[in-house]
């Protein structure tokens, strides 16, 4: 054979191994640019709810006990937004009812603010982080039950946002004054 066709069969014969092996390198690169574990993003069922959906979510819970505030805020994924975890949270132990009714003629305008406090009395549940500087899902809470409590809420025709609770004093039914103050604090204008 002439040396012209022996050198076009070899050029032939270099582009099919040329191209075979970028054809491999290919096949193994996106082979490995994939993670082993190719899973879907979880939905985070929580993105949807309504503003009201959400603050009854974290804030109002009828069965809600001292002892259960580590495992609930797990299990209703209530934590800051960038996954670390809230200092304190607060559940109404009330009915969902009980609780619009504040936004809707059963509360009043609190000091000079936009916020409503209830003109009923509730128990709650405050939630303290325990671990400070925590992140989801190891946050740790130490839960305290509070009684005689005003709740003072932020409506948006509903509850939509818990701002804190005020301690009222009660004596034979009849209510004695209120005094807003931290849950942990003692008051000191008590007269009796």
């Amino acid at each position: 054979m002439p040396d012209g066709v022996c050198a076009a069969r070899a050029s032939q014969e270099t582009m099919r191994i040329l191209f075979t092996c970028l054809l491999l390198m290919l096949l193994f690169a996106t082979g490995l640019s994939k993670p082993a574990n190719l899973k879907p993003k979880p939905i985070d069922k929580h993105q949807n709810e309504t503003p009201y959906e959400k603050f009854k979510r974290q804030h109002v819970d009828a069965k809600m006990t001292a002892k259960k505030c580590e495992a609930q805020i797990k299990n209703k994924q209530i934590y800051n937004v960038d996954n670390s975890c809230k200092d304190t949270n607060t559940f109404i132990l009330s009915d969902y009812e009980k609780v619009k009714a504040i936004c809707n003629g059963h509360g009043s305008p609190h000091k000079n603010t936009c916020l409503t406090e209830s003109k009923a009395k509730f128990s709650i549940v405050k939630c303290e982080l325990k671990n400070n500087g925590g992140r989801k899902p190891n946050c740790q809470y130490k839960g305290k039950l509070l009684t005689n409590r005003i709740v003072v809420v932020q409506c948006g025709g509903l509850p939509v946002h818990f701002e804190k609770d005020i301690v009222t004093f009660e004596s034979n039914n009849a209510t004695i004054g209120k005094i807003p103050m931290d849950s942990t604090s003692v008051p000191t204008n008590i007269h009796v």
